[in-house]
């Protein structure tokens, strides 16, 4: 039995190997996501690193003169702006533009709320940083005239603030970097689903397809063995492609300047294994459900669409995991792709996690690969599926 199976593996994972579309498909189309990831935390912190002083081009200096003495003296250069600042600032060459009005003075000194207006384009995200940084000044300058005014009437400043909340935030650098990289654990685990999709629906829907399935069948292999060994080749796919994935986004955490985001990420060997521990069960799974689709599958083509879809389905535990506070319980971890994502999340963080996940884990994929395996076994003894096109 066992010589049966490792000829059906054997046979299937060099026919494969040969096919450069299965090796270039489950090799290059996990790289995206590192690309991906590697372009956008460079763009965010080439927008957030930026420590050039803030130019501010401002409408009317002479009417403030103590707002503009405050402002050169937090570090902003004040300039005199284009007359078409309008128009530069929706071509994103202007980022804001200050204006104070001409009643800025009688306002100011009359003691009332003196009126100005900071011209964005809020449609533009790069401009936001820079906008904000203005937006701190004034609000900054702002507090300081009513605490001035307050004192000059006798009355205290605190009387204005009867509460004050100081926020003392314990998150790591780590544990901040784990919430910012929360699409990291996403792309992985699209890794470990697409890297033996093409091969899955090639053993099964492609070989019915061409008609080599019936003479592969006549031969005394047993259904078990045939499965089995086709599942262990689109298996290898999906583990070399993890490893792929894996490899390239530990490249992009070194080169991309996540110190610029005031991110730490630091992934030791440990943490890598932890990592692959929690993927590889997840590779054979995937591999496993996608061999029962494309059996029941009647073409390539048919299988493709319905796989391709359910590789949507990692993006609603990233989803949750991203925008809702979910407290992980035990049982959680035993759930394919949601437990997953649950344990990379942990060890990006810097979380001790014990051995206990990782079982649960693992058969938790197990235990759903077992229950593919045995359908597709069924499928096969069925003339519908091997006669039917």
């Amino acid at each position: 039995m066992k010589r049966l199976f490792a000829t059906v593996f054997r046979k299937e994972l060099k026919d494969h190997l040969r096919d450069r579309r299965s090796v270039s498909s489950a090799l290059m189309g996990t790289l995206l996501g590192p690309l991906v990831s590697a372009m956008l935390f460079t763009l965010m912190a080439s927008w957030y690193g930026d420590s050039k002083p803030l130019e501010v081009p401002v409408v009317g200096r002479e009417h403030a003169p103590s707002l503009m003495a405050f402002l050169q003296r937090y570090g902003a250069q004040l300039t005199e702006p284009p007359a078409d600042y309008e128009a530069l600032l929706q071509a994103g060459k202007l980022d804001a533009v200050l204006i104070i009005p001409e009643d800025y003075g009688k306002d100011f000194s009359a003691g009332h709320t003196a009126a100005v207006q900071v011209v964005v384009d809020s449609s533009r995200n790069e401009a936001r940083v820079n906008a904000e940084r203005l937006r701190s000044m004034l609000q900054a300058y702002a507090g300081m005239l009513g605490g001035q005014r307050l004192l000059a009437r006798g009355v205290s400043p605190e009387l204005a603030a009867p509460v004050q909340v100081d926020e003392v935030d314990l998150a790591t650098p780590e544990r901040l970097a784990a919430r910012t990289l929360y699409i990291v654990p996403y792309f992985l685990v699209f890794a470990a689903l697409m890297g033996g999709m093409n091969v899955a629906i090639d053993a099964m829907a492609g070989e019915r397809e061409r008609g080599s399935l019936e003479p592969l069948l006549i031969n005394p292999v047993g259904r078990g063995d045939v499965v089995a060994g086709k599942w262990l080749t689109a298996g290898v796919f999906a583990s070399l492609s993890t490893l792929v994935c894996l490899g390239a986004f530990l490249v992009m955490l070194r080169l991309v300047p996540l110190q610029d985001l005031g991110l730490k990420v630091h992934l030791d060997a440990a943490s890598v294994v932890s990592i692959l521990a929690a993927l590889l069960p997840l590779s054979l799974f995937a591999s496993a459900g996608q061999v029962l689709v494309s059996t029941y599958a009647r073409s390539f083509k048919e299988a493709q669409t319905y796989l391709q879809l359910l590789l949507m389905l990692p993006l609603v535990p990233s989803l949750l995991l991203g925008l809702s506070p979910i407290k992980s319980q035990p049982w959680m971890f035993a759930i394919p792709v949601f437990g997953q994502q649950l344990l990379m999340g942990e060890v990006m963080r810097g979380e001790a996690v014990g051995g206990g996940p990782y079982v649960l884990g693992a058969l938790g994929c197990a235990a759903a690969a077992a229950v593919c395996l045995l359908f597709t076994t069924r499928l096969l003894g069925q003339e519908r599926i091997i006669f039917g096109r």
